[in-house]
């Protein structure tokens, strides 16, 4: 496996997919879902609390497994795979990057983006090389020895992506990835990660934030665990005037 697939085919697939979380009374939370996630797109996934976009997010990821249904990663079926050959699937083609940075402390910027490779069996400096090259390639070549209590939000939250990348995974995943940043800090994270589609890497971001979701190409709105409007984003320019005034 190596990352990266090719720009127009499909990086993440899911069909049919259900997930029910048991109890009593099992808790339904996708309810039947397909969608499919081509390299290089910007998706945006909306919808208000409890409507399943975290779910769905960990679902991609292989974070947790459905009830019912089929995920394919690169174009790999992983639903009957080994919890085993699942995080080998993971670690090569996905990234992640949530709203806490989850950095260690006592580490540089360049040891927490390294350890995010240690399941790829590389030497250390292999590793070491690896981890710059991410780190520079998000704008931290200057801070690569500094920790994360040396670091400001918004350069935590590089680290993050810097560490999601490193591997050149195939697709980003983010869960409100500016939720503890600025407006200001955080659009440059959004500018971050459409970089990196623009690279090539699919890029998924759930999130509450309308302007975030007018930054990506595509925006999934999802209701009661079904995706209710899937389509290209609205344009701002595109949109009819208020009587009296501006758009």
């Amino acid at each position: 496996m190596t990352g990266r697939t090719a720009a127009g085919e499909p990086v993440l697939e899911l069909v049919g997919v259900t997930k029910a979380y048991p109890g009593a009374a099992p808790v339904p939370a996708l309810a039947g879902v397909d969608l499919r996630i081509s390299a290089g797109e910007r998706i945006a996934v909306l919808g208000p609390s409890g409507s399943g976009k975290s779910t769905l997010l960990h679902i991609l990821g292989t974070l947790e497994r459905p009830t019912r249904g089929i995920v394919a990663v690169a174009g790999r079926d992983v639903s009957s795979l080994s919890d085993a050959e699942v995080s080998a699937v993971r670690g090569h083609e996905l990234g992640f990057v949530f709203q806490q940075f989850f950095l260690l402390d006592h580490l540089d910027a360049v040891g927490n983006v390294a350890l995010g490779l240690l399941y790829r069996g590389a030497r250390a400096s292999e590793r070491r090389c690896a981890a710059i090259a991410a780190l520079e390639q998000v704008g931290l070549g200057h801070r690569l020895g500094h920790r994360p209590q040396q670091l400001s939000g918004g350069e935590r939250q590089r680290v993050a992506i810097a560490r999601a990348v490193a591997g050149h995974a195939s697709a980003v995943l983010a869960d409100e990835p500016t939720g503890n940043l600025d407006t200001s800090t955080g659009a440059g994270i959004v500018t971050l990660l459409g970089e990196l589609a623009e690279a090539g890497t699919a890029v998924v971001v759930v999130t509450h934030d309308a302007g975030i979701a007018a930054a990506m190409d595509r925006q999934v709105e999802m209701r009661d665990g079904l995706i209710i409007s899937d389509g290209p984003r609205q344009d701002p320019d595109l949109t009819p005037a208020r009587p009296g005034g501006r758009p």
